[in-house]
């Protein structure tokens, strides 16, 4: 069923799965670096993000924090970009 949907489709279902990932942690880290990046993705970026949330929060937190190695899969300017972490806005 998932191939049958639209780009937009797919990046519908992103934008939920970033955003419940079960922690707050997690979905402030990955569902803000979605907010704040995916209007300007193609197919590759989108792709890359799907493949992303297929991860276990602790690997991604983890690759973000620099505190693990990426693995060459997800090396790239949008890892890059999530390592940056400026997009995480914390609510007070």
């Amino acid at each position: 069923m998932p191939e049958m949907l639209t780009f937009d489709g797919r990046r519908q279902r992103a934008k939920f799965r970033a955003w419940h990932r079960g922690t707050r942690e997690a979905d402030f880290m990955i569902g803000g670096f979605f907010d704040r990046y995916h209007a300007g993705w193609g197919e590759d970026e989108l792709a890359w993000f799907e493949a992303l949330l297929e991860e276990d929060d602790v690997d991604v937190m983890a690759w973000a924090l620099k505190t693990q190695p990426t693995p060459p899969r997800f090396e790239g300017d949008l890892m890059r970009a999530m390592q940056e972490l400026d997009y995480v806005d914390i609510p007070r």
